[in-house]
């Protein structure tokens, strides 16, 4: 990999998401996209071919490529561990989707890995680099709604089988409402309270065996392995404690519910599966007489980006010699919150964390993502 100029990439995994990671990381100039490789080689032209990369193969030719310094593994959670060990083993920094492994070991011991090679690791979700919750995490600094002291978040719907052709792994350990949407409510409320001590929850599954809606295999009957209802409570360590939802199991649709409530206001962000978006305070109604709250948008920086923001600012950060924001401790930190949570659903007990995490650094707003720095 040359030290000057775009740094190059290569994804391993090209389903679904690959898309939009594909449609970002072409577009910045900062990176250069080589290859695209999957275990179905066929998908993986296809993609190649519908954004502009000039080559394809397998995954073992993504991690022979000469001029690939980051692999970007977008393969079921399951995989993730060791595909990015092999990365790691080729002498390739990783950007992996989260969850960084689907276990604590695994997960450190990729870490351990990295670290012992000198190589980065970084982990989605990247939508906290966005301006919402970078706009938010400033207003919480600044003292906007006071002191922060608790939070509510809320991700329910019917369920991934309903629009996903091959939903099985979203409904397999690794996955299920917890692991598969609980990294991006989780990791913005990292960035919004900093770490987390302990935490306790219960779950449940509605339906043990579901039925995919959509797509070629529609009709075809599957087994769930996992809680597909986990409603979870966190205590941090500065002292404010969250309450959340986690839900494939509801008729009802009601997503992206992230609210924070200060000493003197109460703050409301977009969904954080999202990577921009308006946040709102209000300190009550306008009289303080119990009516009708009055909301005022903060003010936001317009950074345009997408999925494959993190993998950019690793880009740069490997460049200008600084840390880059959504590492693999934050990562871990994330996952440890998330394994302990389903440990609480199985033991009904409180589950204290093993892991802890520095302060995470903020985006440099100043700096567009479409214009080339290196």
């Amino acid at each position: 990999m040359s030290n000057h100029g775009p740094v190059g990439v290569g994804l391993i995994g090209a389903g679904n998401i690959s898309d939009q990671y594909l449609r970002s990381l072409t577009s910045f100039p900062d990176l250069r996209v080589h290859i695209v490789g999957d275990l179905d080689t066929g998908r993986a032209r296809a993609q190649a071919d519908k954004h502009g990369v000039p080559r394809s193969g397998t995954a073992a030719d993504v991690l022979a490529h000469d001029e690939v310094g980051i692999v970007v593994n977008l393969t079921v959670p399951a995989a993730h561990a060791d595909v990015s060990s092999r990365a790691l083993a080729a002498g390739k920094h990783v950007w992996s989707e989260k969850p960084l492994a689907i276990d604590r070991d695994s997960a450190r011991s990729v870490l351990d890995q990295a670290a012992a090679a000198g190589l980065r690791v970084g982990v989605a979700p990247d939508t906290v680099l966005g301006p919402a919750v970078q706009t938010a995490r400033r207003a919480l600094a600044r003292g906007d709604i006071g002191r922060p002291l608790s939070a509510q978040t809320v991700m329910q719907y019917a369920g991934p089988d309903a629009w996903h052709p091959s939903p099985e792994f979203l409904f397999a350990k690794g996955a299920g409402p917890l692991f598969d949407m609980g990294p991006y409510y989780i990791t913005t409320l990292l960035n919004l309270f900093g770490p987390a001590e302990r935490v306790a929850a219960l779950g449940s599954t509605g339906r043990t065996v579901r039925t995919i809606r959509t797509g070629d295999r529609a009709g075809t009957r599957f087994d769930v392995t996992v809680p597909t209802h986990v409603s979870a409570l966190i205590q941090f360590a500065a002292g404010g404690i969250s309450q959340s939802v986690f839900s494939f199991d509801s008729p009802l649709t009601r997503v992206g519910v992230v609210e924070i409530t200060g000493t003197e206001g109460t703050m409301v962000l977009p969904d954080p599966n999202h990577f921009s978006g308006d946040v709102k305070i209000t300190r009550g109604s306008l009289a303080g007489d119990g009516g009708d709250p009055v909301w005022h948008t903060v003010p936001s920086a317009d950074v345009a980006a997408g999925r494959g923001l993190g993998v950019l600012d690793m880009a740069r950060a490997l460049r200008a010699g600084r840390p880059h924001i959504a590492t693999g401790d934050l990562a871990y930190h994330a996952l440890d919150i998330l394994t302990s949570i389903d440990e609480s659903v199985t033991t009904g007990e409180y589950v204290r964390l093993s892991s802890g995490l520095d302060d995470i650094p903020y985006v440099d707003e100043s700096i567009s993502a479409f214009e080339a720095t290196l």
